[in-house]
């Protein structure tokens, strides 16, 4: 008798199984959004530095988040034209990601890149230096440090110059993608 309340309870299980995997099928899933309300319930700190202060984001304004390489790119917008992704935009932040570790640094946690209408803003943590970066272009363009007690000697300075070299890359790539972004909408 055992036997088949086990089986039973099994088809049941699957069913149920199956009936959220369809409900899931039927509603697009926002991966991005999925992996921030996982990060926000685990244990661990992501670095912010602040930049709620600074962020441009209206209350009726959307937010969707990609994941790209280990990174997350979050485009915001009024309606979804403007949250879209483009391969020009994915390429980008793949190639951001891997000249940074090339040129910057390769031990280094890289925050999401937002995408606004008329700024993008990126940080991340240098971690064998202890130093957190925000590179913003648009309305409050520049690179902003953060570190706390931070030894200054060559290998600093020679980081911080890498960091205002990486800047000019970055500067130069989003100022296109925002150009491109802002000629779409405007023909559209």
């Amino acid at each position: 008798m055992s036997n088949i309340h086990n089986e039973r309870y099994d088809e049941i299980k699957d069913l149920l199984k199956k009936s959220r995997f369809i409900f899931e099928q039927d509603t697009q899933i926002n991966v991005g959004k999925d992996l921030e309300k996982k990060i926000q319930g685990s244990e661990y700190e992501t670095a912010n530095m602040g930049s709620d202060e600074n962020q441009t984001e209206e209350p009726d304004d959307k937010v969707q988040k990609y994941r790209i390489s280990g990174g997350i790119l979050a485009l915001h917008g009024k309606d979804r034209q403007d949250l879209d992704i483009t391969t020009e935009d994915k390429m980008a932040f793949q190639e951001t990601m891997d000249e940074f570790v090339e040129e910057v640094s390769d031990l280094v946690d890289f925050n999401e890149l937002n995408v606004y209408k008329n700024n993008v803003e990126w940080s991340g943590k240098v971690i064998d230096e202890d130093l957190e970066f925000i590179f913003t272009i648009g309305e409050d363009s520049g690179i902003y440090i953060n570190g706390q007690m931070v030894k200054v000697d060559q290998e600093f300075l020679e980081l911080i110059n890498k960091l205002q070299q990486f800047y000019q890359k970055f500067k130069s790539r989003w100022g296109k993608v925002l150009a491109v972004r802002k000629k779409t909408q405007e023909t559209e």
